[in-house]
């Protein structure tokens, strides 16, 4: 089968692979659609930390936000399971540790992470072994751009459950990438005074276009009492700022990562009776995500600037936006063309 395959920083290429055979507990997957994330992104220039700790190494395969249909199972697996339309978890825990056993498999030290780490291939490919443990089915409702999107919207849909969003609660986003802007239409889905802060004019205007009712340049935000406040940037300075931006009692959510260490003053974090909550993964949020998506209260479509083929994946990891893309941040695979 046809996979892309990076095989060193700034380097990779579409190759012809093994295909994935259905081991006992695991499902074969035909990949549908795959998105594109800033994790790929630092996979493919080097400065993935997984790289330099030894939790992943080149050649590999990325892509962990993906939609497909089962196409054969293993020992063990129902075969209600052919020919279901799924998403899946990213996150592949060891099944016997105690994080394991509470519930907990995404913070497993010993897991794997589809297309991340400890050497599981990723959905950059015609197919992808997937434990069934870790299948979610996709109704009709959801379809592929949407399927792609379950993924950050659990990460998303965690933040936003973080801050406590609803009725009667103002909720400052910072950063209007994917991640982001799901964060703050799910604060919007729950009923919440939504505020997002961004950089340029164009993710503004989509922030405002997609629901968020007030967008701003960070420096250009009002002297308001935000009783959340969350960081979806890469910028090390906005941990602090948000700290300072909420209100005392209210709650600051961390789910971006800089690409060095960011400071706060746990002083003001206590002083101001905050609490503080970090998000990993998406996985306690994929079901109620993907609810969300098939009743409409969410639709994560617009985020999606275009869609190319296995091909042009080397070009989007570069950061070159495809011919005729939209103002979406995402960029999404079809790895069968």
């Amino acid at each position: 089968m046809r996979a892309y395959v990076v095989t060193g920083p700034f380097a990779g290429e579409v190759r012809e692979v093994e295909p994935p055979v259905a081991g006992p507990g695991l499902a074969v997957v035909d990949v549908e659609r795959v998105g594109v994330c800033g994790t790929d992104v630092e996979f493919f220039t080097g400065e993935m930390a997984y790289l330099h700790t030894g939790q992943a190494a080149y050649p590999l395969r990325l892509g962990h936000e993906w939609c497909g249909t089962v196409a054969a199972v293993g020992d063990g697996v129902e075969e209600a399971w052919v020919g279901r339309r799924v998403t899946g978890d990213t996150m592949l825990g060891c099944g016997d540790c105690h994080r394991c056993r509470a519930g907990r498999q995404h913070v497993c030290e010993h897991r794997h992470e589809i297309g991340i780490r400890n050497g599981w291939p990723g959905a950059l490919a015609e197919q992808l072994p997937v434990p069934a443990a870790a299948l979610r089915a996709l109704p009709d409702a959801v379809g592929p751009v949407a399927g792609a999107l379950v993924e950050p919207g659990g990460n998303a849909l965690r933040a936003a459950t973080a801050a406590a969003a609803a009725p009667g609660r103002r909720v400052l986003v910072y950063g209007p990438g994917t991640i982001g802007l799901l964060t703050a239409l799910f604060a919007v889905s729950a009923g919440a005074e939504v505020h997002v802060a961004g950089v340029t004019d164009a993710s503004l205007d989509l922030a405002r276009e997609l629901g968020a009712g007030h967008a701003w340049r960070p420096d250009g935000v009002p002297d308001l009492p935000f009783d959340a406040v969350v960081d979806a940037t890469s910028d090390a300075g906005v941990p602090a700022a948000a700290l300072d931006r909420v209100e005392p009692g209210g709650r600051v959510v961390y789910i971006g990562l800089a690409g060095r260490p960011s400071t706060i003053d746990t002083r003001t974090l206590a002083l101001k009776d905050v609490t503080a909550v970090g998000i990993l993964s998406g996985s306690p949020g994929l079901t109620g995500a993907i609810e969300h998506y098939a009743a409409g209260r969410v639709r994560p479509e617009p985020l999606v600037a275009a869609t190319v083929g296995l091909a042009e994946v080397g070009d989007v990891l570069a950061g070159r936006r495809p011919s005729g893309a939209g103002r979406g941040p995402k960029v999404h695979v079809d790895p069968r063309s």
